[in-house]
């Protein structure tokens, strides 16, 4: 059975989360609103420069390139890394571009049974095997949408990567309807 699991945002989390649920043996679906892998890198200005030396700022599966020799490279070396990693562990693949989430809902069991301490104890089944998360998705490409359902049962998930500063975050609280 088909292990899947969707990740909104192509940033340096959503990169991570993909790669490791690919060595877990899971299928990743990255739905990253724009056209380019890089989060907040995307957004910042071009003078923009690390404010963490390299080394600290680096996967540990995948060093700088000898050719940065800055201690604080630049915005393009950071955005240059960054699909450098994803090239080399084949995530790209795996990322839809200009794929928007505009919603994400939970359907499932009531909120009395979900507070229920036998759903999180042991097992480590939160929302017990019954629920299923719908993911409305707006190719903003050619402006079609799409919703990709991840059933619970089924070994299904999503991620929902939060970045501080990304002006594409919706609202997914549940009095919210739009983003």
């Amino acid at each position: 059975m088909e292990r899947k699991v969707g990740i909104i945002g192509a940033g340096i989390s959503g990169l991570l989360a993909c790669k490791y649920t690919l060595s877990k043996g899971y299928t990743p679906v990255v739905f990253e609103s724009r056209s380019s892998i890089g989060g907040v890198w995307t957004k910042t200005l071009e003078t923009t420069k690390l404010q963490t030396p390299k080394p600290i700022f680096q996967f540990s599966d995948f060093p700088w390139p000898s050719s940065v020799v800055e201690d604080f490279p630049s915005h393009s070396q950071v955005l240059d890394y960054l699909q450098s990693y994803a090239h080399h562990f084949g995530l790209l693949r795996h990322i839809k571009f200009n794929s928007k989430v505009l919603s994400i809902a939970y359907e499932g069991p009531p909120e009395e049974e979900m507070q229920a301490w036998e759903l999180w104890g042991g097992a480590g089944d939160p929302f017990g095997s019954k629920g299923k998360w719908n993911l409305t998705v707006n190719d903003t490409h050619n402006l079609s949408t799409e919703v990709y359902i991840y059933i619970y049962d089924h070994i299904s998930y999503f991620i929902y990567i939060l970045a501080y500063f990304s002006a594409d975050l919706c609202d997914f609280s549940p009095c919210s309807s739009t983003c």
